[in-house]
């Protein structure tokens, strides 16, 4: 039996002596070892990528989907801006604002018309639907009801909040009514971000609603609040994940406040920035800046996170980590998560991504 386990370790390292038989070895070594993490639920799309994983130092992650549930739980908590709405109606106004003939398109659709009076909408005609975009960060709807033709919209709050303040003045109406329109709205707006605050501070998220009036103007009518609890392994993954070297920093487009409480929950560390002090790649061009690294190297490296950002913070945040040296991994699901994925040494769809992440991704769990 010696002589035997000598001859087999003989030829084994007369197989690994020869270069040639090198790239061999490590396909066939790889391959074993995609073959065993399928049976743990990863699909391997990248053999490279199980070798570049056990070299990461980084690894950048969603929030939503992600490190949490995705699955929103509306609360009691309705903060109206209108007089007259509720909860009902902003549920109502909310599903309007999606294609509800047809099935969620998202976690926002799926919470608010599982929620909504959907049979109360059969006598409503959607004229105009504008599905959800990463960059604008809201859907609208235009519809006819009794015989009225208006739009409605639903974001998030920073969002619907612009919106309604930089839309030009109505010549429909007078100056006088212009200005109290627009004072009415900027007290509006101040209530809206106290109360966007005080829920962040407590992990709740919300869901801005608003729609046109008679003149064609925007107004916020409330907001709808809901959790999305982090994923039940998500905690004890990222202890494992420090506990490997690896650091593991939060991007999302969140809004700040939630961001922070959702770090806290998960231990990842409370140095989470707005996307204010992150690049752009070139309006025309497309390009990362030069220097990505030089000028914005310290911030992503100090950072455990960053909030409010676009698809391209995302990716620009990967590059720059590669550029310092840094093997780098990003996790995600949705599709704004693709480009830094595909960017990433190692880029890891989680379960339940769309099929965009699939594709970006190196790995996919299921």
């Amino acid at each position: 039996e010696g002589v035997s386990q000598g001859l087999s370790f003989t030829v084994v390292l007369l197989v690994a002596s020869i270069p040639l038989a090198m790239e061999v070895v490590t396909t066939t070594t790889l391959a074993l070892g995609s073959k065993e993490l399928s049976s743990h639920g990863a699909i391997v799309a990248r053999l490279a990528a199980i070798e570049d994983m056990a070299g990461m130092s980084i690894l950048c992650s969603d929030k939503t989907g992600t490190l949490t549930m995705n699955q929103m739980q509306i609360q009691e908590q309705t903060p109206i801006y209108k007089k007259g709405e509720s909860q009902y109606t902003l549920l109502r106004y909310g599903a309007m604002a999606a294609k509800w003939h047809e099935p969620p398109r998202d976690a926002l659709d799926t919470l608010t018309l599982n929620a909504a009076d959907i049979k109360s909408l059969d006598k409503v005609e959607q004229l105009g639907y504008m599905p959800f975009d990463p960059i604008i960060k809201r859907t609208e709807g235009t519809v006819r009801e009794n015989g009225k033709v208006f739009k409605t919209t639903k974001g998030a709050p920073h969002v619907l909040l612009k919106l309604v303040k930089e839309q030009p003045r109505n010549p429909k109406i007078s100056d006088a009514d212009n200005y109290a329109f627009v004072q009415e709205q900027a007290k509006i707006a101040h209530l809206c971000e106290v109360d966007v605050h005080e829920l962040g501070a407590r992990g709740i998220r919300s869901l801005a609603v608003a729609k046109t009036n008679d003149n064609d103007q925007w107004e916020m009518l409330g907001m709808l609040t809901f959790l999305d609890p982090p994923r039940p392994d998500t905690k004890q993954t990222v202890a494992d994940a420090k506990k490997y070297g690896v650091m593991v920093k939060m991007i999302t487009g969140d809004n700040l406040l939630i961001a922070r409480e959702t770090s806290r929950q998960l231990d990842l560390g409370l140095n989470i920035y707005d996307a204010s002090g992150l690049p752009l790649l070139d309006m025309e061009t497309k390009v990362k800046p030069e220097n990505l690294s030089r000028d914005y190297g310290d911030l992503c490296l100090a950072a455990d996170g960053f909030a409010q950002v676009y698809p391209e913070h995302k990716y620009l945040v990967v590059e720059c980590l590669r550029e310092l040296g840094y093997k780098t991994g990003m996790t995600g699901d949705g599709v704004n998560d693709a480009p830094a994925l595909k960017r990433a040494d190692v880029g890891v769809a989680v379960q339940g991504a769309t099929d965009a992440a699939r594709a970006a991704a190196d790995i996919v769990l299921t």
